[in-house]
């Protein structure tokens, strides 16, 4: 199974971050500060917005900035 499947319909870029980052299924970034995702080189604006609404959509979410 394709890892991209395991996240919303996001860029390769932000998909190779994510792995790299050890992440590998939608459900592991719950909790995960939208700081921490900022930082991953790949991932932007736009993916951690589809990440977020992702989340919601499971009643999960990133932490938010305070």
């Amino acid at each position: 199974m394709s890892q991209e499947k395991e996240f919303p319909r996001i860029g390769k870029p932000a998909v190779r971050a994510l792995e790299g980052a050890g992440y590998t299924k939608l459900e592991q970034l719950n909790g995960v500060s939208e700081a921490e995702l900022s930082t991953l080189h790949g991932m932007g604006p736009k993916a951690i917005g589809l990440i977020q609404e992702a989340l919601h959509k499971k009643g999960m979410s990133l932490k938010n900035k305070k």
